[in-house]
């Protein structure tokens, strides 16, 4: 559980975007109306440079959320301490509105993986990652929000499906939840799942921030449809239609449009978050103001 963190503000209620330095100077010319941007965390652990000058100006005057991606929350070994007192030094820098780490792995013995890997839903592995969470929770005093996978293959260890998972570590540290929309379409597609009870199974007040972002389209071995979660496209129309659903259960929510791959201008994407938060407000004008369990 969490132990003398702090609670904090939070993100509006709104759209916001991924920060990308091919964007700085733009940003800092027009200063746009939006919710907030996000970092990864990852590409801030160093003392200075011109991604912090930018930073520290941006952040005057928007709500920022550091998105972690390489504390291998899922992974066998203990957490790198080393990495856990950088991310905390930048936290205690920027004092981020939000902070969320992937449900995933990506070290393992000394050896760092350039990706995000799926876990066993069992268990040990459920102790483990709940170990970890109350790790960091401690050691950043803060709630962190964790966030679903996008999977291509599942594990025939699990005995546990991945809601009934994610809402057992909610229970058990605290922790809220990240829910990324497009990895839920993802990784419910690639398994033959329904998206939409996916949501439903999952705890709604622990959500406290959403992503969405782009796919790309192959085939697996068997030529059945496989789904990559590329972020170097626009949300598609499936995903938007998930996330209304989504607004429809939780009411508005900070949501963040990733993209990290072909990156388009700096409006392209300020247009996105724009439709978020349009959807935004048309359900919540027609949803029913009691909590939709």
């Amino acid at each position: 559980m969490i132990g003398n963190a702090s609670p904090a503000p939070g993100l509006p209620a709104r759209g916001g975007v991924g920060l990308k330095p091919e964007h700085f100077r733009d940003i800092l010319a027009s200063a746009p109306d939006i919710g907030f941007f996000e970092i990864h965390a990852e590409n801030y652990m160093v003392d200075g440079g011109p991604f912090h000058h930018y930073l520290g100006r941006i952040r005057e005057n928007h709500c920022l959320s550091i998105h972690g991606v390489g504390l291998s929350i899922g992974g066998e070994s203990p957490l790198c301490e080393a990495h856990l007192d950088r991310l905390a030094r930048l936290l205690d820098r920027y004092q981020p509105e939000s902070f969320s780490e992937h449900l995933a792995w990506a070290s393992h013995g000394g050896a760092f993986l350039n990706d995000l890997l799926p876990v066993p839903y069992d268990a040990a592995t459920l102790a483990r990652v709940c170990a970890h969470v109350d790790r960091v929770q401690d050691r950043l005093g803060r709630r962190m929000l964790l966030e679903n996978p996008a999977t291509y293959l599942e594990f025939a260890a699990s005995t546990m499906a991945e809601t009934e998972f994610i809402a057992e570590v909610v229970k058990r540290t605290g922790c809220g939840l990240l829910l990324d929309v497009n990895n839920v379409y993802v990784a419910c597609v690639n398994h033959h799942r329904d998206p939409y009870a996916y949501i439903r199974a999952l705890p709604p007040a622990a959500i406290g921030q959403i992503h969405l972002a782009g796919f790309a389209r192959d085939t697996d071995a068997a030529g059945d449809p496989l789904l990559i979660d590329s972020h170097g496209a626009p949300v598609a129309q499936a995903v938007w239609d998930l996330y209304a659903y989504a607004m429809e259960r939780l009411g508005p929510t900070p949501t963040l449009i990733e993209r990290d791959n072909d990156i388009p201008a700096f409006p392209v994407l300020l247009a996105e978050a724009q439709r978020a938060e349009a959807i935004m407000n048309e359900v919540d004008a027609v949803r029913p103001q009691e909590a939709l369990a």
